[in-house]
């Protein structure tokens, strides 16, 4: 380990913590980025992200894809864990849930560049893909696609 004490200020990492009530209770915590000015994409792939419909209480499914090129700040992964979580009272709509995820990681972090892929199951029989990025993708790093299917049910 090159430095512990980047990690002095996590607050939630190696501990019981609660998931929170809501996003806006949610604490994302950061921590220094070892690598900095070095160039690398850092991606995190929720498969059972879950939210509720605003209107019928309903639970909404997605698939989240996040990349981020980080500049001087890395996400600690339980916070963000635990972030997305907190979707899961949270009654908003698809589009809102994606880009609200993004912005929060864009306030917290400021990220060189961030992309939020969000790939929600049917609701009302019509699967809906939002997508939300933070400007052009960088020169010169490997940033792979995300590599997510378009629905096409069970067939």
């Amino acid at each position: 380990m090159a430095n512990e004490d980047i990690y002095a200020n996590l607050t939630q990492l190696g501990g019981a913590t609660k998931l929170p009530n809501s996003p806006e209770e949610a604490v994302l915590e950061r921590v220094p980025n070892p690598q900095a000015g070095t160039n690398y994409a850092v991606r995190f792939t929720a498969p059972e992200f879950t939210s509720l419909c605003p209107m019928t209480g309903q639970p909404d499914f997605a698939h989240i894809v996040l990349d981020y090129v980080p500049g001087d700040w890395l996400v600690e992964s339980k916070s963000l864990k635990l972030f997305l979580g907190s979707f899961r009272n949270h009654g908003a709509f698809h589009e809102d849930c994606t880009v609200t995820i993004g912005k929060r990681l864009v306030e917290v972090l400021q990220p060189q560049w961030l992309r939020v892929g969000g790939y929600w199951y049917p609701r009302g029989g019509i699967p809906i893909d939002i997508f939300y990025q933070t400007g052009e993708q960088p020169v010169g790093v490997w940033i792979p696609d995300q590599g997510v299917p378009t629905y096409r049910g069970r067939g």
